[in-house]
């Protein structure tokens, strides 16, 4: 593949960079709504170690979640940003090794780390790319080669894709109906969407370029993605949710790969090697423009995703009557005694009102 070319021209070793670009080639996600909570991200420290990190929105923070030899990569938050999934190599036999035979597992822990539970258990294939359904009861992921759905503790393991091609990358859209995904099935690597149960395949993409890892906008109306189709250099792309539209957003002679939505769908984090010596993660608006350094180190940071968090529902607008907070005269003792007297004169309206039905019902009756 002509990216793990370019990286192995910038001076990484063949296991770094097939590790690097891998750690986010296998990243697509959709973006829940809510407000920017931390980017988690994967950093490569030294050999053989990749571990999961998470950050603020601005870079500040950096806190490692993980510390295991091996691989952990891949980080996907859940819907409610309390947990991430992710991929890790850390039960193989040889935790250090990257291609198969070596052993890839998906797991899942607390926002802050704690908690690890193994979700997969399946000997010598790779299960990674894992993404959640946003209602958090599912995850769909990618088993050698097919676009697998289990619920969200491990169980219910189910194939949706089923397909003699290789299908990966898959992202669940943010009203649960569809899944994203890449595929090899037209003799391309092009971006799919199918619904959720795996029914009404259809293709979006047509080039002849590879194109990768969709993630969706948190609206849902919006794919951001991965393609060479123009300098035979991934940049990041911006297509509507039926394959229209397709506008490029970064323009870079280095790699820009793995883009994720912020929660507010005001930025787009993504990782890119335009620093040269290594993988940075940067973010940028949805149009392409003002993209900062978020890492900023001499090490490669890779895959990121973005935490959701709950937003507060605004504060209740005062009513017609809304006492104290429309009138404070109201909450003063003189206002108290306005009130009083308001309630009193309503009284005698209201006594005289009646007064008057009664008189005029009398007056009807001849009496």
């Amino acid at each position: 593949m002509r990216l793990r070319r370019v990286l192995f021209g910038l001076g990484l070793s063949a296991v770094t960079a097939s590790l690097v670009f891998s750690s986010g080639e296998h990243t697509a996600h959709g973006a829940f709504p809510g407000g920017n909570g931390k980017i988690a991200f994967a950093r490569y420290e030294f050999f053989p170690e990749l571990d999961i990190y998470v950050m603020n929105p601005d870079g500040s923070g950096r806190t490692k979640l993980t510390s295991t030899t091996g691989w952990d990569f891949n980080p996907a938050w859940s819907p409610d940003g309390s947990r991430i999934a992710f991929v890790s190599s850390r039960d193989n036999p040889v935790p250090s090794c990257f291609e198969p035979p070596c052993n890839f597992e998906i797991y899942v822990m607390d926002a802050d780390g704690s908690g690890v539970t193994r979700l997969t258990n399946s000997a010598a294939t790779v299960d990674d790319g894992p993404t959640w359904s946003p209602d958090g009861s599912k995850i769909a992921f990618r088993r050698s080669g097919d676009i697998y759905v289990m619920n969200a503790g491990g169980s219910g393991q189910t194939n949706l894709t089923n397909d003699p091609a290789s299908d990966f990358l898959p992202a669940w859209s943010p009203d649960g109906s569809k899944i994203a995904f890449v595929s090899h099935r037209d003799d391309n690597w092009e971006i799919y969407v199918m619904n959720a149960i795996g029914s009404g395949v259809t293709r979006l993409t047509n080039n002849p370029a590879p194109d990768f890892n969709p993630a969706w906008s948190p609206d849902g109306a919006r794919i951001a993605f991965e393609s060479e189709r123009d300098d035979f250099v991934a940049e990041i792309y911006v297509m509507n949710a039926d394959g229209s539209g397709v506008t490029r957003l970064t323009n870079n002679p280095a790699i820009d790969i793995a883009p994720a939505w912020s929660p507010d769908g005001t930025k787009i984090a993504f990782q890119t090697a335009r620093d040269i010596s290594d993988f940075e993660i940067y973010v940028m608006n949805p149009d392409g423009s003002q993209p900062v350094n978020l890492t900023d180190d001499p090490e490669n940071n890779t895959g990121p995703d973005w935490q959701p968090l709950a937003v507060p529902p605004p504060a209740p607008t005062p009513g017609v009557l809304g006492g104290a907070a429309e009138y404070p005269e109201l909450s003063s003792s003189t206002g108290v005694g306005m009130a009083a007297s308001f309630a009193a004169a309503a009284g005698a309206f209201v006594a005289l009102a009646l007064g008057g039905v009664a008189w005029r019902a009398r007056r009807v009756a001849g009496r």
